[in-house]
């Protein structure tokens, strides 16, 4: 069972302690919840929706300018099939499309020589850029903002996050699955697990989300309007020492096509992932949040791209 969690009765301030703690049973049961209430406007979320279709109705000549593999910087057009999710599985490709976004910086920015960081590639769509940026903004706040909740379920002060996540390693992924025509089956998105803190993730309502529950069974994740799917990745397990998990997940071939919006709050690229105080044993190596994307994005993809 997947809870659904009110934010509202977060940021009021009526029901804080309440709040945490049905996060803190969702973040050790299933690492998955849903989350209503959320804040982020409706018609900005249609209006991203609407961009993600516009940028993959394009002709494949337009998209391949802004290949992914140009860069180093993990930003731009995943064509259909270029990716493997499932390393477990070598034979298998993802059934899918996709468009990175990153942090928008300037030219200038200092930060540009730091692992993962360089411009965004921007298709010719009128509108394009100004949509992402915005929903990318907003997105991102509510990740930070939840990590507040999260600080005090675990017994931290509630800014504990906060120096980890002020520059952080954030992707917003536009996610097209063609679909099977009419038909379910195959697999779009190979299992796996995420690599950050926490994704914040937007369908169109077409279901194929499903996710493992501990006793190894895969099981819908449900589609519900004006709910975002919120589930825990590898570091903040690893900040946890397994307190929470990270767990895995998958994306079915779904019936007709399917939108997606995921949006993945990877920590500071310096950021040292390592078990908190008071979690016993370490269970993990200390990792910078760099040094584990591009562990996991090199076993992504056939090519090496990262750096």
């Amino acid at each position: 069972m997947i809870p659904v969690l009110d934010w509202s009765c977060f940021i009021s301030g009526k029901k804080r302690d309440e709040f945490a703690r049905h996060l803190g049973r969702a973040c050790r049961e299933t690492g998955f919840f849903l989350l209503s209430g959320h804040g982020v406007p409706r018609l900005l979320i249609d209006d991203t929706f609407a961009a993600a279709k516009r940028f993959f109705d394009l002709p494949e000549g337009e998209k391949m300018p802004l290949d992914i593999r140009t860069n180093s910087h993990n930003r731009g057009w995943t064509a259909y099939g270029s990716e493997n999710l499932d390393d477990s599985r070598p034979d298998q490709v993802d059934r899918k499309e996709a468009f990175n976004i990153g942090l928008e910086l300037a030219g200038d920015d200092p930060r540009m020589d730091q692992p993962f960081r360089g411009p965004n590639l921007w298709p010719d769509l009128p509108g394009f850029r100004e949509t992402a940026l915005a929903y990318f903004d907003a997105v991102l706040r509510l990740g930070i903002d939840l990590h507040r909740a999260i600080a005090l379920d675990l017994g931290l002060k509630e800014n504990h996050f906060t120096p980890f996540l002020d520059e952080p390693l954030a992707t917003l992924r536009l996610l097209h699955y063609p679909g099977g025509a009419g038909k379910t089956g195959g697999i779009g998105a190979g299992a796996h697990t995420d690599y950050g803190s926490i994704t914040l993730l937007t369908s169109d309502g077409e279901p194929g989300l499903q996710v493992m529950n501990r006793a190894g069974t895969w099981i819908d994740v449900p589609t519900m309007p004006d709910t975002f799917v919120v589930n825990i990745a590898d570091c903040l397990m690893r900040w946890t020492n397994d307190i929470y998990v990270s767990t895995p997940h998958r994306v079915l071939v779904p019936r007709n096509p399917r939108f997606s919006l995921a949006f993945f709050l990877d920590p500071n690229p310096d950021a040292v992932i390592e078990a908190l105080p008071g979690t016993g044993n370490p269970r993990y190596p200390p990792v910078t949040s760099a040094e584990y994307l591009k562990m996991r994005l090199d076993a992504t993809y056939d090519a090496k791209i990262t750096e």
